[in-house]
């Protein structure tokens, strides 16, 4: 049986829940349908969360998407409900959802809207020092 669209969004637990980590994630393929015009809007839309108990399963994130293919959604509803259902099912530490929307009658539009966890603050950023590669070693 092929696929179908779901609004089921499947997780399985956190392998390494000890630790922050990034988990990005790009969805080039992000369409749905513009509620004025019937026209269809295509974006992409890049995930990037920590996670804290749960991580989403890739193949329901997918047909999640997929479910507003024929769904008619202004760019900013589109992904605040988007963010908003991930981080219902995830309740992660941080994410970040970015919608980039590709051009319609000369205008783009890109969506920003973010979650965080009440009273999570995240670690300081630690910057390394860029060593150059040794070409003359003896």
């Amino acid at each position: 049986m092929p696929s179908q669209p779901s609004k089921t969004l499947e997780t399985f637990p956190n392998p390494a829940p000890e630790r922050d980590y990034q988990i990005h994630i790009e969805i080039p393929e992000f369409t749905c349908l513009c509620p004025k015009t019937g026209q269809p809007d295509f974006a992409t839309l890049i995930l990037d969360y920590i996670p804290d108990e749960r991580c989403v399963e890739l193949k329901s994130l997918k047909l999640y998407i997929w479910s507003f293919r024929n769904e008619g959604h202004f760019h900013e509803a589109v992904t605040n409900r988007i963010l908003g259902d991930l981080a219902g099912a995830l309740s992660p530490r941080f994410m970040r959802l970015t919608a980039r929307f590709y051009v319609r009658g000369g205008i783009f539009t890109t969506v920003v809207a973010e979650h965080r966890k009440p009273g999570w603050q995240p670690a300081p950023r630690v910057e390394l020092q860029d060593f150059p590669l040794q070409t003359n070693i003896r």
